[in-house]
């Protein structure tokens, strides 16, 4: 191959040989092209899994084949690198490779940017957020100014071209310098003015950064510089052409607006594409050398004598005297705007000047393009000789008008003077187009000359050439364009495709862009009306949902039905299949000619705008008119987009979740995810309709987080504000990004971008993202008189500040009153927020406050601020129905001094001639500075939101401002899950404390029945009390404690439920309390019972005693007997002593006694003080034991009549069915009371009786009881109801008693053992074993029994919620979920109304059903019942084997002592125990090993009684209960809302509101109409929000809207449902069984809409999922 060839043909022909060197280090290779950045990570990491090394090298060279010319000469550069690299050296040895140009050795050596050379920087590189963006130091090396350079200028700083390296400060040391060693060299006196060896020219910076940057980012950078008013570089010198690069591509983004004289008086302006208008060019040129500096003088004559700006980099400024080293032959342009003030004006009308940097004799190419395109070309020059004459008079026939500066030596002034006389003809010259400037000339008066010449060529007709028309004459040149890509010329034919067709804006969007426009904006009110029900008039509620639902899909199937247009089509197929620069180019295109249109369009209206506001009389029609007509002549892509969005919507509500093959356009949300990823914005509110396109936003977000592998966690920064306050240039100038600010463009509705977080960053920042969301400004003037302006501003405040993390509230100081009520608006978002749990940080942003001491000037302005704030908060809190005293801080995060910045304004100056001011920059750096760090701050305190929770948050927000009506109503699955996750671990810890107290009271009864009854006086029960006291606050201070932990772990979204933690903190101290009773109560009982029975326990002694006499006395006599007795004979004799001492003892049977007469006693003294009628009533009830009713039934007669005048007859019934309900749920609890002593085996005591009736007379002086205005037949049927019921359980009880501690009963039971000990005795045989035998099965065996079932009962709990079980029983939400979803499987009509009716008592047989299957098989319940008894038996092995080292010999001694040890946990029964010691004269050793021996038999017969039970034996005699323990658990308060009667769900026992997630039609309550019977449907969570009204016994059956239920139930919080599908599973059972309902109910059906028969099962199970947040994966 030839010498000199290129790097890609050398390496296609030398693949091959390569090949074979590389593969030895395959890995090495890719590792050097990594660091490169030839290769990515991604590939790098691919390729190192392919196993074949010649595989791996022969991807990486095809890959690099691919990338091009430039990448191809990296990689055989790099090659030399590598260990091989000299073979590979010597391989291409024949080749001479391409010489390096000097730019870039330039970038490689001194900027190190070598990776950058083929992989170009990208925007998204430069905007990512790292450590170094917020460090804000001056560079430390030279490596470090691009990147400084970059930085300032997206911050708009005009520091951003200053070079200078930080210099450390000379310590002392160096500058102490004793006076003699002072030594002045003479070379000092030769010294350049500046040292420059440790700096860069800015020009060279700014090449270099623009050679390494692709085309977009140099759009950026030129758009940036020009906000700057800094020179931008027009032509690129050669750096990577041959000829240089015109950078017209790069200034298609600017537009400049300016008001010509022309327009003055009527105040017009004029705003339009840089690159598009045609203006004079004058160039300024020098030729050879020159003593002054050119580009400092033409930043005078641009400047205003009184404000002087450095468009150009001069010698004078910082680091512009250090040589050039890449930048000559750049040529520069700036521009003067004027503004239409004839006084400051420089100039009338637009004027462009370039400036070429070098001299025109070393760059003739540049200085050829410039006498074309220029209007007049100023030469600069010293002087003119030979040379410089030849190059000059080449000029000759050009039109261009040829100025000289002249600043000529006296020695060569007479030379020059005659070459330029020669010049006069060939170049039109006359004396005014020769200028001199000498030492002595007056630099102001000869800077006016200029400027003068300068309008001269103005005036005189000059031509007038855009940029877009310089690239003519840069091709003609062989000078490349920027935009002659190949990529960016097909990509603009494809966009002129689209935006050719638009003549005129308003008609395209109609006929083009159908979906979006009146369709959509009817869809938003239709949604909006869904929720707020303003329009329904006298249609039912439900009834009119139905329609408005239909109405919704009306409107959707009339989008559907619209195919896209061409247009639309073309814009598809444009981001959906170019590749992604291709893409980005066309989508660039399309912003640009859209953006020219509209500006167009635009322009005309506001001019009428104006007119019409003049005349218009402040009527708000004609200004919605304007507006209507403004926002249709308003087009950008963002119009496309949501036509996409609409398009996707509309096929989505009809198609549904078919399969995407069914679907043309599910591909959609995909690419407009890769737009977001690639930085556009996005748009969340559609600001034209004020609606967000929820399916839309969702998916297209769902989508951005697959595309990045599901790590999406970000923070949310908005920004809120007046409209035209600098809302988005704030935004754009802290992040470098491009929200459109230019006039006509300025934001409605609400955009977000998406900012990558470095890797090195995201863990102390603690996200991956920052997500920034601009919005539209509140206040907006051509909103302003609109009816629902300002409902709309207040929407989109609540909606923004609740998805933020930060918000900045952005005011303008020169306009108090709007922000007084910008401050208004806000401070109802935020309270709003506080109410979620969201309490977001705030910065306070004033601005145009550029005094020095603004700071402290302010502070009493801060304090009056906080005081205002204070009292808006207060004022919106009571607004909002907020039960308490408020401050601001309460509802933010606001620190008075270190939330406030005051920024100056952005420009410095007038515009259009203004630069950006420094101050502005430097504080806008300072809060950004101050965002993060406090982000960083608190990163361990919050857990950011990932894109899934965002979409969550942006669902719930949206339909609770939705339903915006001053109460603020919010449901989130985020809150839900978070609520439910802490329900989980609060169930848990209850748990454990009940379980923990249950096992420990049982221990302390236990002891209670181990002692004598002498010893059970008030004392014992005060050092019962005492320790219950201390052990119940230790373990209610763990609960707290284990709470405080929780909120304090980092868990998701604890901050969302900061406002629940109260509640859980008073369940943990309402527990404590309610276990204290119990463990009180339960002593009582033990103690009462002991002393019951110490009585008959004497009397049974006395018993035993003589008996025991008589057995003596009779063995002594058969031993004295001749005859010896066989076993008959002595059991005959045995029975007639017996007998005989039976009959002698005259046993007294215990006394029976009619516990209903008591309890009568007490019944009548309590109401003995209620008139003749209720002693009536009494006496015709006779006795209690005859008062028999199945059920408590409410009658008319229980209610006061007055009550019925005037109410109608459905009032009654609703009245009747409101008392039964709360009498039921009173009987209940009683009889809950009466079972509890019946399961106590204690005989009954009259405080049983008085204890009920106190229980009964509390509940009948609760409001809700007093409401209900209950005659007193009401209070004696009930009182006698519950007290018939309890004197027969507990006369039953009572017989119980008497039954099993009947003292002929009892010695019944111990004849076997005397008779056994009898026989032995007499036939003189070791009876001591049987005797052991015995202890075990008559002592130890019932103990043993007792202690299982005083157990069993929390171990079946624990069991059971560890079981498969758990998850259904974990929290009350989770229960409520499964119940309800068993019932739709069961589809069973009788279970749904037990639940409707009777929810408790279907719980209760819920729970027993689940316990009894899990238990069935016998095997589950053995294995925990031999790990119950286990612990106890070895209590016992080791307490026996221990008793063999003890010194005692007497059994009974023995037995005492062995009883002690085990007081704790057994109760031995006394009777047994005095038998066993009969006469018992066995050694304590002897007797310890018998029963040593005996107790793996009596485990076995213990296990044994357990095993012969059935499960529901063995429930039935369990101390603690386990349904009742689950019971309580699950069923929560058992209060029911108000008006569907769904039970709550609050997961915190001591709530202070009642809640529940889903609510069902009212006739499911039993409500039906006044006059018609039918049982009503509608859902009260819908009606809440509507314009309904409700009449009950609370409001005095006066009607009152239901808005206002609050102040007639303020317990309950009834939240409208999340959205239009929540309520569908109670809709899909109401419609299957409305005529059981109807039946059961005694109504007549209710009237249903159509579409409630609609729903699937399926539906109905999908609609309770998302109500109760359910996930799958939960269980």
């Amino acid at each position: 191959m030839a010498t000199g060839a290129k790097c890609s043909e050398i390496l296609f022909k030398e693949q091959k040989r390569l090949t074979e060197i590389l593969q030895r280090k395959p890995d090495a290779l890719l590792r050097e092209l990594r660091s490169q950045s030839i290769i990515s990570v991604k590939e790098h990491n691919a390729w190192r899994r392919i196993k074949k090394p010649e595989e791996r090298v022969r991807r990486v060279i095809e890959k690099v084949l691919q990338e091009g010319e430039a990448t191809c000469q990296q990689f055989l550069e790099s090659l030399n690198n590598l260990q091989h690299g000299r073979q590979c050296m010597n391989l291409l040895s024949e080749y001479s490779l391409p010489e390096r140009p000097k730019a870039i050795q330039y970038i490689e050596s001194k900027l190190k940017m070598k990776k950058y050379r083929s992989k170009k920087l990208k925007l998204s590189d430069v905007l990512e957020i790292t450590p170094q963006c917020l460090e804000d130091r001056p560079p430390q090396t030279i490596e470090d100014l691009p990147w400084h350079f970059l930085r300032k200028l997206l911050a708009l700083s005009g520091m951003a071209r200053s070079t200078c390296l930080e210099h450390r400060a000379p310590t002392d040391q160096t500058l102490t310098v004793d006076k003699e060693e002072l030594d002045i060299h003479e070379h000092y006196f030769f010294l350049s003015d500046t040292v420059t060896n440790d700096s860069l020219n800015p020009l060279d910076v700014l090449c270099a950064v623009l050679l390494c940057s692709d085309c977009f980012l140099q759009q950026e950078i030129l758009s940036k510089m020009s906000t700057c008013q800094f020179a931008l570089p027009l032509l690129l010198p050669a750096l990577n052409t041959p000829k240089g690069t015109l950078m017209l591509w790069a200034m298609r983004d600017i537009v400049r607006k300016w008001r010509p004289h022309s327009l003055a008086e009527s105040r017009g302006f004029r705003e339009e594409s840089l690159v598009l208008t045609a203006m004079p060019t004058i160039s300024f040129v020098r030729m050879g050398s020159c003593s002054f500096s050119k580009s400092k003088l033409l930043n005078d004559i641009l400047s205003p004598s009184q404000q002087r700006h450095n468009f150009f980099v001069h010698r004078d400024m910082e680091s512009g005297n250090v040589p050039r080293e890449i930048a000559d032959g750049l040529v520069e342009i700036s521009w003067y705007f004027p503004g239409g003030r004839e006084s400051s004006d420089l100039f009338p009308e637009p004027v462009a000047v370039t400036n070429l940097r070098g001299d025109i004799e070393s760059h003739q190419l540049q200085f050829c393009f410039l006498t074309q395109v220029s209007s007049a070309v100023f030469i600069v020059t010293e002087s003119i000789s030979d040379r410089e004459y030849a190059l000059l008079s080449s000029l000759q026939g050009s039109a261009t008008k040829y100025y000289f500066i002249l600043n000529s030596q006296s020695g060569e002034a007479k030379e020059t003077l005659g070459f330029l006389k020669k010049l006069a003809p060939v170049l039109k010259l006359n004396n005014s187009h020769v200028l001199q400037k000498g030492r002595a000339t007056n630099k102001a008066a000869f800077v006016k000359y200029l400027q003068s010449a300068i309008a001269a060529v103005m005036t005189s007709s000059p031509k007038r050439v855009s940029i877009e028309a310089m690239a003519e004459t840069a091709c003609q040149l062989g000078i490349q364009v920027d935009e002659d890509s190949k990529e960016c010329q097909s990509t603009c034919k494809y966009a002129k495709k689209i935006t050719v067709q638009i003549k005129d804006v308003e008609e395209y969007k109609r006929e083009n862009l159908r979906l979006q426009g009146e369709p959509w904006k009817k869809l938003a009110e239709v949604e909006k009306e869904m929720c707020q029900m303003r329009r329904q008039g006298d249609i039912p509620l439900e009834k009119y949902k139905s329609q408005l639902k239909e109405k919704l899909l009306e409107l959707r199937a009339q989008q559907n039905t619209h195919h896209p247009t061409d247009g639309v089509s073309t814009f598809i197929k444009g981001i959906g299949h170019l590749p992604p620069m291709e893409k980005h180019y066309f989508l660039k295109w399309m912003k640009f000619d859209l953006d020219h249109i509209a500006r167009e369009n635009i322009s005309k209206l506001q001019d009428q705008y104006k007119e019409k506001c003049k005349h218009s009389k402040d009527d708000p029609k004609q200004l919605a008119e304007l507006d209507k007509l403004i926002s249709a002549s308003s087009l950008g892509v963002e119009h496309f987009l949501r036509e996409l969005g609409q398009i996707y919507e509309a096929e989505h509500a009809m198609v549904g979740k078919k399969a995407k093959k069914q679907r043309k356009f599910s591909h959609l949300p995909g690419i407009a995810a890769d737009l977001m990823l690639e930085g556009f914005p996005m748009e969340l509110i559609d600001g034209d309709v004020s609606n967000i396109p929820l399916q839309w936003v969702t998916d297209v977000l769902t989508q951005l987080h697959a595309k990045l592998g599901e790590r999406s966690r970000m923070l949310v920064i908005t920004v809120l504000g007046v409209q035209s306050t600098g809302k988005s240039t704030l935004l754009n100038t802290m992040f470098g990004l491009q929200f459109a600010v230019s006039s006509g463009r300025c934001t409605r509705g609400a955009f977000m971008t998406l900012i990558k977080v470095a890797e090195n960053f995201q863990q102390e920042l603690g996200c991956d993202f920052i997500l920034v969301i601009d919005t539209e400004g509140l206040k907006a003037p051509e909103l302003a008189k609109l009816e629902d302006s300002y409902q709309r501003d207040n929407e989109l405040a609540t909606l923004v500040v609740g998805l933020s993390d930060i918000t900045i509230v952005n005011m303008a100081m020169e306009n108090a009153t709007e922000m007084q009520d910008v401050l208004q608006i806000v401070v109802h978002a935020f309270l709003r927020m506080e109410e979620i749990g969201q309490k977001p940080n705030c910065q306070f942003v004033h601005q145009n406050v550029s005094d020095v001491s603004a700071d402290e000037q302010n502070m009493r302005d801060r304090k009056h601020l906080l005081e205002q704030m204070d009292e808006m908060t207060k004022a919106a809190a009571n607004m909002e129905k907020k039960g308490r005293e408020m401050k601001f801080s309460d509802i933010m995060d606001y620190a008075l001094e270190q939330h406030n910045w005051y920024i100056p304004g952005l420009w410095l100056g007038v515009p259009p001639m203004a630069p950006v001011n420094v101050g502005y920059s430097e504080k806008v750096y300072e809060l950004k500075k101050n965002v993060f760090a406090f982000l960083k701050g608190s990163s361990q305190k919050r857990s950011p939101k990932d894109i899934p929770q965002f979409i969550e948050w942006v669902k719930r927000l949206w339909n609770a401002v939705k339903h915006e009506n001053f109460i603020f109503s919010f449901r989130n699955s985020l809150v839900a899950e978070a609520y439910n996750q802490l329900s989980v671990k609060y169930a848990e810890w209850e748990w454990g404390f009940r379980k923990m107290m249950h096992l420990w009271v049982s221990e302390k009864e236990t002891f209670i029945q181990n002692q004598p009854p002498d010893k059970l006086d008030t004392n014992v029960l005060t050092k019962l009390k005492n320790e219950a006291q201390d052990k119940l606050r230790q373990e209610a201070e763990k609960i707290l404690d284990h709470l405080k932990q929780y909120f304090e772990s980092g868990a998701a979204n604890l901050h969302l439920i900061e406002k629940y933690k109260e509640d859980f903190c008073r369940s943990a101290n309402g527990l404590r309390n309610e276990l204290e009773s119990y463990s009180l109560s339960k002593w009582q009982e033990a103690i009462r019972i002991k002393k019951g029975r110490h009585k008959t326990d004497a009397i049974m002694s006395e018993y035993k005693r003589k008996i025991e006499e008589q057995v003596d006395r009779l063995l002594n006599q058969c031993r004295k007997s001749k005859c010896k007795l066989n076993n008959n004979e002595l059991k005959k004799e045995f029975d007639n002593t017996w007998s005989e001492t039976l009959s002698e003892l005259s046993l007294i049977p215990l006394q029976k006694r009619k516990i209903s007469e008591d309890m009568e006693f007490h019944l009548r003294r309590d109401l003995a003080n209620r008139g003749s009628a209720v002693r009536q009533r009494l006496e015709e009830a006779k006795s209690l034991p005859t008062y028999k009713t199945q059920s408590f039934r409410m009658q008319k007669e229980y209610l006061v009549s007055n009550v019925f005048r005037g109410v109608k007859e459905f009032f009654t019934q609703e009245h009747l069915h409101k008392t039964e309900a709360l009498a039921k749920s009173l009987i209940d609890k009683c009889n809950s009371y009466t079972e509890g002593k019946v399961n106590g085996k204690a005989d009954y005591d009259e405080t049983y009786c008085r204890e009920l009736l106190w229980m009964i007379n509390e509940q009948l002086q609760q409001a809700n009881f007093r409401n209900l205005d209950t005659s007193a037949y009401f209070e004696v049927d009930l009182k006698l109801h519950i007290l018939g019921d309890a004197a027969r359980a507990f006369q039953k009880m009572h017989e119980e008693f008497i039954k099993e501690n009947d003292p002929q009963r009892r010695l019944r039971k111990l004849k076997p053992q005397y008779l056994s000990t009898f026989k032995a005795l007499y036939l003189e045989k070791d009876e001591y074993q049987d005797r052991a035998w015995n202890f075990c099965d008559q002592c130890l065996r019932p103990a043993l029994v007792d202690y299982m079932n005083k157990r069993l009962g929390t171990e079946i709990v624990d069991d059971f919620l560890s079981s498969e079980w758990s998850i259904e029983y974990s929290t009350r939400s989770f229960f409520q979920f499964f119940v309800l979803k068993q019932l739709l499987e069961e589809n069973d009509f009788n279970s749904y109304v037990q639940y409707t009716r009777n929810y408790a008592d279907l719980i209760k047989t819920w729970i027993e059903k689940h316990l009894l299957t899990h238990y069935r098989e016998k095997a589950r319940l053995g294995d925990l019942e031999k790990r119950i008894l286990s612990p106890v038996i070895n209590k016992l092995n080791n307490a026996l084997k221990n008793s063999k080292g003890e010194k005692t010999k007497i059994v009974s001694v023995f037995l005492k002592n062995l009883c002690e040890k085990l007081q704790q946990d057994l109760v031995i029964p006394r009777d047994s125990f005095e038998v066993i010691l009969f006469k018992n004269t066995a050694r304590a050793d002897q007797f310890s090993a018998f029963i040593l021996h005996f107790i793996p038999d009596l485990k076995k017969q213990v296990l044994s009684t357990f095993e012969n039970l059935d499960i529901e034996a063995k429930l039935s005699k369990l101390t603690v209960k386990p349904q009742d323990e689950i019971f309580k658990r699950v069923f929560g308060c058992g209060k029911q809302c108000p008006f569907c009667k769904v039970p709550c769900d609050a997961g915190a026992p001591a709530h202070k509101e009642h809640f529940a997630a889903v609510h069902r039609p009212k006739g499911l309550g039993e409500y039906q109409g006044s006059k018609t019977e039918i049982l009503t449907y509608d859902i009260c969570s819908s009606a809440v929000v509507s314009n309904g009204t409700f009449t009950c016994s609370e409001t005095k059956w006066e009607p009152h809207p239901y808005k206002d239920y609050r102040k007639f139930f303020p317990d309950w919080l009834i939240q409208p449902d999340p959205s239009i599908t929540a309520s569908d599973y109670w809709k899909f059972v109401f419609k299957k069984f409305n005529h059981q309902f109807a039946k059961a109910f005694d109504a007549l059906p209710a009237d249903l809409p159509e579409d409630w028969g609609d729903i699937t099962k399926e539906q109905a199970l999908e609609s309770l999922k998302e109500t109760f947040a359910w996930k799958p994966e939960t269980g």
